[in-house]
Protein backbone atom coordinates (compact mmCIF):
# COMPACT_ATOMS: atom_id res chain seq x y z
CA UNK A 1 0.00 0.00 0.00
CA UNK A 2 0.85 4.05 -0.51
CA UNK A 3 2.10 4.85 3.05
CA UNK A 4 2.90 8.42 1.27
CA UNK A 5 -1.32 8.34 1.36
CA UNK A 6 -2.79 9.94 4.31
CA UNK A 7 -5.45 7.70 5.09
CA UNK A 8 -2.88 4.59 4.38
CA UNK A 9 -0.59 5.87 7.28
CA UNK A 10 -3.50 6.47 9.63
CA UNK A 11 -4.55 3.15 8.79
CA UNK A 12 -0.80 1.85 9.54
CA UNK A 13 -0.92 3.85 12.81
CA UNK A 14 -4.05 1.99 14.09
CA UNK A 15 -2.90 -1.45 12.94
CA UNK A 16 0.70 -0.36 15.38
CA UNK A 17 -1.52 0.46 18.05
CA UNK A 18 -3.73 -2.54 18.12
CA UNK A 19 -0.57 -4.60 18.10
CA UNK A 20 -0.38 -2.88 21.60
CA UNK A 21 -3.38 -3.53 22.80
CA UNK A 22 -4.77 0.07 21.89
CA UNK A 23 -8.12 -1.31 20.78
CA UNK A 24 -10.12 2.59 21.31
CA UNK A 25 -7.00 4.15 20.01
CA UNK A 26 -6.82 1.96 17.22
CA UNK A 27 -10.40 2.37 16.17
CA UNK A 28 -10.16 6.45 16.25
CA UNK A 29 -7.56 5.85 13.85
CA UNK A 30 -9.66 3.88 11.27
CA UNK A 31 -12.69 6.37 12.21
CA UNK A 32 -10.22 9.46 11.14
CA UNK A 33 -9.07 7.27 8.10
CA UNK A 34 -12.71 6.46 7.05
CA UNK A 35 -13.51 10.54 7.54
CA UNK A 36 -10.36 11.20 5.54
CA UNK A 37 -11.09 9.25 2.86
CA UNK A 38 -11.68 10.43 -0.61
CA UNK A 39 -12.08 8.35 -3.02
CA UNK A 40 -13.06 4.58 -3.40
CA UNK A 41 -9.50 3.56 -2.81
CA UNK A 42 -9.16 4.81 0.61
CA UNK A 43 -12.63 4.30 1.78
CA UNK A 44 -12.01 0.84 0.97
CA UNK A 45 -9.05 0.83 2.88
CA UNK A 46 -10.70 2.51 6.27
CA UNK A 47 -13.46 0.08 5.91
CA UNK A 48 -11.58 -2.85 6.37
CA UNK A 49 -9.73 -1.86 9.37
CA UNK A 50 -13.01 -0.11 10.93
CA UNK A 51 -14.95 -3.80 10.03
CA UNK A 52 -12.42 -4.80 12.91
CA UNK A 53 -13.28 -2.88 15.48
CA UNK A 54 -17.20 -3.36 15.74
CA UNK A 55 -19.33 -4.38 18.21
CA UNK A 56 -21.07 -7.18 17.06
CA UNK A 57 -21.31 -9.15 14.10
CA UNK A 58 -24.23 -7.68 12.41
CA UNK A 59 -22.05 -4.33 12.32
CA UNK A 60 -18.66 -6.04 11.36
CA UNK A 61 -20.31 -7.70 8.36
CA UNK A 62 -21.79 -4.04 6.87
CA UNK A 63 -18.44 -2.70 7.38
CA UNK A 64 -16.97 -5.50 5.48
CA UNK A 65 -20.10 -5.07 2.12
CA UNK A 66 -18.98 -1.63 2.69
CA UNK A 67 -15.50 -2.16 1.98
CA UNK A 68 -16.13 -4.72 -0.74
CA UNK A 69 -18.39 -1.97 -3.03
CA UNK A 70 -15.82 0.32 -2.80
CA UNK A 71 -12.70 -1.98 -3.79
CA UNK A 72 -15.59 -3.28 -7.16
CA UNK A 73 -16.06 0.64 -7.64
CA UNK A 74 -11.62 1.00 -7.54
CA UNK A 75 -11.33 -2.76 -9.63
CA UNK A 76 -7.79 -2.16 -10.40
CA UNK A 77 -4.49 -3.75 -8.89
CA UNK A 78 -4.35 -1.60 -5.74
CA UNK A 79 -7.62 -4.07 -4.33
CA UNK A 80 -6.88 -7.25 -6.19
CA UNK A 81 -4.98 -8.73 -3.75
CA UNK A 82 -7.53 -7.45 -1.14
CA UNK A 83 -10.71 -9.87 -1.70
CA UNK A 84 -9.31 -12.75 -0.59
CA UNK A 85 -9.52 -11.49 2.58
CA UNK A 86 -12.03 -10.00 2.47
CA UNK A 87 -14.79 -12.75 0.96
CA UNK A 88 -13.09 -14.78 3.99
CA UNK A 89 -14.00 -11.63 6.35
CA UNK A 90 -17.64 -11.60 4.99
CA UNK A 91 -17.72 -15.34 4.98
CA UNK A 92 -17.07 -15.56 8.78
CA UNK A 93 -19.30 -12.94 9.43
CA UNK A 94 -21.95 -14.80 7.39
CA UNK A 95 -21.15 -17.99 9.26
CA UNK A 96 -21.72 -16.39 13.02
CA UNK A 97 -25.01 -14.79 12.10
CA UNK A 98 -25.68 -18.44 10.73
CA UNK A 99 -26.01 -17.80 7.40
CA UNK A 100 -24.07 -21.24 5.74
CA UNK A 101 -25.08 -20.53 2.36
CA UNK A 102 -24.00 -17.30 2.15
CA UNK A 103 -20.91 -18.03 4.46
CA UNK A 104 -19.85 -21.17 1.96
CA UNK A 105 -20.32 -18.82 -1.22
CA UNK A 106 -17.55 -15.79 0.29
CA UNK A 107 -15.80 -18.73 1.21
CA UNK A 108 -15.43 -19.89 -2.26
CA UNK A 109 -14.53 -16.45 -3.61
CA UNK A 110 -11.83 -15.76 -0.93
CA UNK A 111 -10.37 -19.28 -2.50
CA UNK A 112 -10.55 -17.82 -6.02
CA UNK A 113 -9.28 -15.05 -5.42
CA UNK A 114 -6.10 -16.59 -3.18
CA UNK A 115 -3.89 -16.58 -6.41
CA UNK A 116 -4.37 -12.32 -5.92
CA UNK A 117 -2.83 -12.18 -2.45
CA UNK A 118 1.41 -11.52 -2.76
CA UNK A 119 3.59 -14.77 -1.65
CA UNK A 120 4.43 -14.53 2.17
CA UNK A 121 2.98 -14.67 5.93
CA UNK A 122 -0.17 -13.12 4.69
CA UNK A 123 -1.04 -15.71 2.36
CA UNK A 124 0.20 -18.58 3.93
Amino acid sequence: MDTSNAVVRLCSQGMLAEARGLDADARALFEQAWELAGDDYEACVAAHYLARHQDGPEATLRWNETCLRHADKVGDERVAGFYSSLHANIARSHRTLGDTPAARRHFELAAEHLAAVPQGPYRD
